[in-house]
């Protein structure tokens, strides 16, 4: 039996709805996702400035910290408002006290992990990342248990259109930088943890825009995990990203 025309109409107008529907329920879905994403981003980058305004001095210019802190701020487009509200919030909130605090443990395939937090409550913070060590085939471990397959050095990051590779390598080794890398998207100086601030003071003679500044544990040997766990171990890796509390995560995988 044929089915009437403007029954088959109406099914035709009823997929093509849902499916424009189904589409924009991904569009929305992925957009939801990457504005949390960046409200996440902007958080860590607010506390991290309130934390080295309430150490320091509150003029940039006379604190290191603060200033890369900003620096790296404006590189990820945080509205100035906000970094203005950050600094006044270590003033405001002066009996809230973050603490920076490590944690140390091996994810899925016995990679190892380092995770940095800054933290007003140190055992909500400790229990949320044993806990995602625990779901996700890792082990939470010791102070000590994973930093021996690392090193820390200062690494300062700087956008590819500001400087040429040539003038970049140059300006770092008479900066006291030990080592300049470049990539398709950024320059990476490094050099000893401790003189990272003077090696990035002498940068700013003639660099205006900085990605990052920061003390970064650097593995002393890559793990390769094979393919069939690569996923499990990069969600692995973005659960304890995602923690408000975490401020960087740190691994020896080869990516």
């Amino acid at each position: 039996m044929l089915k009437p025309l403007f029954l088959e109409e109406s099914c035709l107008k009823a997929k093509l709805s849902m499916a424009g529907h189904s589409h924009w329920a991904g569009i929305k879905h992925k957009k939801g996702r990457a504005d949390e994403k960046r409200a996440k981003m902007f958080s860590k980058l607010s506390r991290e400035i309130t934390v080295a305004a309430k150490l320091g001095d509150k003029n940039p210019e006379m604190n290191p910290r603060l200033r890369a802190a900003i620096q790296s701020a404006r590189s990820a487009n945080v509205p100035k408002d906000n970094i203005q509200r950050a600094i006044d919030k270590s003033e405001i909130n002066s009996d809230s006290n973050y603490e920076s605090m490590r944690y140390e443990g091996f994810g899925p395939n016995n990679i190892a992990v380092i995770v940095e937090a800054l933290t007003d409550n140190k055992n909500r913070t400790a229990s949320n990342i044993r806990t995602i060590f625990q779901k996700n085939g890792g082990s939470f471990g010791t102070s000590g248990s994973a930093s021996h397959n690392f090193k820390q050095i200062g690494v300062i990051k700087v956008d590819k259109t500001e400087i040429s590779d040539d003038q970049i390598f140059e300006l770092a080794i008479e900066s006291g930088a030990k080592e300049c890398f470049s990539n398709n998207q950024f320059h990476e100086i490094q050099c000893d943890k401790n003189k990272i601030y003077d090696v990035k003071k002498k940068l700013e003679n003639k660099i205006n825009n900085f990605l990052s500044t920061e003390i970064e544990w650097v593995p002393l040997n890559n793990v390769e995990v094979p393919s069939s766990v690569k996923d499990e171990v990069i969600n692995f890796i973005e659960y304890l990203e995602e923690d408000d509390d975490v401020q960087n995560v740190f691994t020896n995988l080869k990516i």
